[in-house]
């Protein structure tokens, strides 16, 4: 398990890290292009607009890694630490409904639900579609080499989908088990109650 770990982490982090870089890359190079050349690349809104859903995707997950999702605990930090212990469970568990109802929303007919879709079929559609990016294209000598069509495939844009929330859901397994073995506290980064009660235990002294 911890090897699973290790192997997605590093994935994440190094897509996060060139999300990042490519963003900040095609942003300061059209801006160069732009009010220095008064040329630039018609693609590159869409470009960096997609690598902006790509990074909350992703970052979705790494997140729940690292407990910055924000939340607020004042209430259940009142519980005994059972109960405590047993909502945080809860609330990652929560996590893994909702990305698995995202992923394929047809596990929900064992609830007798009539539900359908989900990413992997909304990506799946995309696919066999096969329909293009509204401003996005290949290179001239990648459609020449390849014989590829003009526009990037939306689908390739939209495997974010599927990833993202599988790694999501991982996440939140691994929370959850997390915290039922003592190894974290809570999926979520909130100390409301720590934090308020630190900063006002002099108050009653003056």
């Amino acid at each position: 398990m911890q090897r699973v770990d290790n192997w997605v982490t590093r994935f994440e982090e190094g897509v996060l890290a060139f999300l990042l870089a490519a963003m900040t890359i095609v942003s300061f190079t059209q801006v160069v292009a732009r009010y220095g050349f008064n040329s630039g690349w018609t693609g590159a809104l869409e470009f960096t607009r997609i690598l902006f859903a790509w990074l909350i995707l992703f970052g979705m997950s790494y997140g729940v890694k690292i407990g910055s999702h924000l939340g607020v605990d004042a209430v259940i930090r009142l519980f005994p630490k059972p109960v405590f212990r047993a909502v945080a469970v809860f609330g990652a568990l929560c996590g893994v409904v909702y990305a698995l109802t995202l992923l394929w929303s047809e596990w929900l007919h064992i609830f007798g639900l009539d539900t359908r879709g989900g990413a992997i079929d909304y990506w799946s559609k995309m696919y066999k579609i096969g329909i293009g990016l509204d401003d996005l294209r290949y290179p001239d000598a990648i459609i020449e080499t390849f014989g590829t069509k003009e526009r990037v495939q939306r689908w390739i844009a939209y495997l974010i989908l599927p990833i993202g929330l599988f790694l999501f859901m991982f996440r939140c397994i691994q929370a959850a088990w997390q915290i039922i073995t003592g190894e974290r506290e809570m999926m979520i980064a909130a100390h409301e109650a720590e934090d308020l009660v630190a900063e006002n235990k002099d108050v009653l002294k003056d």
